[in-house]
C-alpha cells in the first residue's frame, strides 16, 4: 500500500495564483499546493473537490457518466478485458521463450495502481481499444485451408493497446466543460523487440484530465511517462505510483484555465493553421529552428473543419479563446494510431500552451502566428 507523505489532519491551505486569485483547499483525501510543491496524499475520503476562485462551485457527483465517444479513435476496435483474458495469446521472446507482460496484466497492474493511490475515490472500469490484430493457428490446424478453420483453431493477439480508467470523482469545470481525472496506458508491441532475449519492456502512462463533452485527453509533461521501461509487474506498479506522486493536477487546471484568457481571431487561427502545413514540408534545417510539430497533414486539415463545424468548439466567424482551440487539436488528435496517440497528446498541449504563451509576447512559438 502506498503510504502517505503529509499527516491526513492537514486539510484546509490556500496559496496565491498571479493576480491575487486565491487557491482554496477543502478536500481530505490530497493535499494540494501550486506548481512544484504539489503532493498527492491518498486517504479515506468523504468530500472531493479542488475549486479555484475564478471557477464555478459544483457538487460531486457519484455515478457512473455514460461517455458519449471515445477517448481515441483511429482503426481501433473496442475490447473487453474477458476478452483479452480468455481470447488471446500472449507474445513471447523468441530467444529464450519468456512471457511478456501481456495487456491484461498491464491493465489491471495500472487498475491497482489507481484504485490504491486514490483509496476512496470512485474508479470507473477500463475502457481498451486495441488495434493491428495478430492471427495465428493451433499446431493441429497448420495444413487445413482458412476457409475450413474453426475458431478453436485460430489464435489471435492484438498488437498495440490502449486504455483508460476514469476517477469521475475528481473533477474540475473549466467554460463549461466538466473535465475528470482520468489515467491512460498504452502498449504497443511493435516497439519492443521480440526476436531478443527478455530485456525491459516498454510501456506509456499518462494521469491527466479527460474532457467529458468529447471525451478528448488532456495530459500535459509532467503527467506522463513516454518510455516507462519494467521487467515484472510489481516493478510496473511501482514506477505508475511514482508517476501519480510526481503529477501536479493544480498545475495542469491553472494551465488549462489560463486558456480561456486569450482568443485568436480567424485571421490568426487561418495564419497557424497555414504555419501548420508549411511545417510538414520544411527542410529538418529549418525544422530544427522551431517548435516541434507531430500534428499531421490529415489532423491539421480535421482542425480546420472543426473550426467550421463542430458543436462544441468550433467557432467560424468569430474569434476563437485558445482553450477551444485546444480541443480541436485534442479532437484531432483521437485519429493518431495507438503507439503515437500520448506522444502527440503532449505535443498538442505543448502546441497549445505556446501559441498562448506568443500571444503574450513570448518568441519561441512566434513563428506559427508571425
Amino acid at each position: 500500500m502506498y503510504q502517505p507523505l503529509i499527516p491526513p489532519s492537514i486539510i484546509d491551505k490556500e496559496k496565491e495564483i498571479g493576480n491575487n486569485k486565491q487557491f482554496f483547499y477543502s478536500i481530505n483525501p490530497y493535499i494540494f499546493s501550486i506548481m512544484n510543491d504539489l503532493v498527492l496524499v491518498p486517504t479515506m475520503a468523504t468530500s472531493r473537490r479542488f475549486d479555484f476562485s475564478d471557477a464555478e462551485v459544483v457538487e460531486p457527483i457519484n455515478e457512473t457518466v455514460e461517455v458519449p465517444n471515445h477517448f481515441i479513435e483511429a482503426n481501433t476496435v473496442e475490447v473487453t478485458l474477458e476478452h483479452l483474458k480468455n481470447d488471446c495469446v500472449t507474445p513471447v521472446f523468441a530467444k529464450d521463450n519468456e512471457l511478456t507482460i501481456n495487456h491484461v496484466s498491464f491493465i489491471e497492474t495500472v487498475e491497482d495502481a489507481v484504485k490504491d493511490f486514490f483509496k476512496g475515490e470512485q474508479v470507473n472500469d477500463s475502457q481498451i481499444r486495441a488495434s493491428h490484430i495478430i492471427k495465428g493457428r493451433v499446431p493441429s490446424a497448420i495444413h487445413k485451408p482458412a476457409n475450413q478453420l474453426l475458431e478453436s483453431d485460430k489464435t489471435i493477439y492484438y498488437e498495440r493497446c490502449a486504455f483508460s480508467i476514469d476517477v469521475p470523482t475528481i473533477y474540475q469545470d473549466i467554460n463549461g466543460n466538466r473535465l475528470y481525472l482520468s489515467v491512460v496506458g498504452v502498449r504497443a508491441y511493435n516497439r519492443q523487440n521480440l526476436f531478443s532475449k527478455k530485456v525491459p519492456e516498454i510501456f506509456q502512462v499518462a494521469i491527466g484530465f479527460k474532457n467529458t463533452v468529447c471525451c478528448n485527453m488532456c495530459v500535459f509533461t509532467d503527467g506522463f511517462r513516454g518510455e516507462l521501461r519494467a521487467s515484472s509487474t510489481m516493478e510496473l506498479y511501482r514506477q505508475v505510483l511514482e508517476l501519480f506522486h510526481n503529477f501536479n493536477p493544480a498545475k495542469q487546471i491553472h494551465l488549462m484555465q489560463q486558456l480561456c484568457n486569450s482568443s485568436l481571431t480567424e485571421h490568426q487561427f487561418c495564419q497557424i493553421i497555414g504555419r501548420m502545413r508549411l511545417y510538414q514540408s520544411l527542410p529538418m534545417r529549418l525544422q530544427r529552428n522551431i517548435p516541434q510539430l507531430l500534428i499531421t497533414d490529415t489532423q491539421i486539415n480535421n482542425v480546420a473543419k472543426s473550426y467550421i463545424s463542430d458543436e462544441n468548439f468550433g467557432s467560424y466567424g468569430t474569434d476563437i479563446n485558445m482553450w477551444k482551440f485546444y480541443n480541436l487539436l485534442t479532437g484531432a488528435n483521437k485519429s493518431s494510431y495507438i503507439d503515437s496517440f500520448l506522444d502527440r497528446s503532449i505535443n498538442a498541449s505543448d502546441i497549445a500552451l505556446g501559441i498562448n504563451s506568443a500571444l503574450h509576447g513570448d518568441e519561441r512559438y512566434s513563428w506559427f502566428i508571425d
